[in-house]
């Protein structure tokens, strides 16, 4: 289970994180995933975030020259407790879904609770999502 590696002080100030773990198509070789997922983080940089940043990974193997393992795969977004900040993000992972051409997954996690985005119809997709950012957003409380 994926937990928050947040600081007490982004606690302190209401910031939460929430998780993007991307699996690319099978099809894709590395360097066009990688690609992919750097685009995908810098879109989400372009929203109203606190911070994007591609999540601590396993630590590096005995004798490699790098010592900032990260996880490709996975985009940290750390966002303000308040306001409509949770939906533009999630919004903005659907609309990147629906842009690609491939067969991308992304599974969305916050607070211990996780939402799957893939294949699915607009209508379907557009159902699971509102219901998961009404969970997490405060609108449904």
């Amino acid at each position: 289970m994926w937990q928050s590696d947040a600081s007490a002080d982004e606690r302190a100030v209401g910031l939460r994180d929430v998780r993007l773990d991307v699996t690319p198509d099978p099809e894709l070789d590395p360097e066009a995933a990688e690609r992919l997922l750097r685009r995908l983080r810098a879109e989400l940089d372009g929203l109203d975030v606190e911070s994007v940043r591609f999540a601590p990974g396993a630590a590096p193997p005995e004798g490699a020259k790098g010592s900032d393992a990260v996880t490709l795969g996975a985009i940290v977004v750390a966002l303000s407790a308040s306001g409509g900040v949770f939906t533009s993000l999630i919004g903005a992972v659907r609309d990147w879904l629906g842009r690609s051409s491939g067969r991308h997954r992304v599974s969305v996690t916050v607070d211990g609770d996780t939402i799957e985005l893939e294949a699915a119809t607009d209508a379907e997709r557009r159902a699971l999502v509102e219901t998961f950012v009404r969970r997490h957003s405060g609108e449904g409380r």
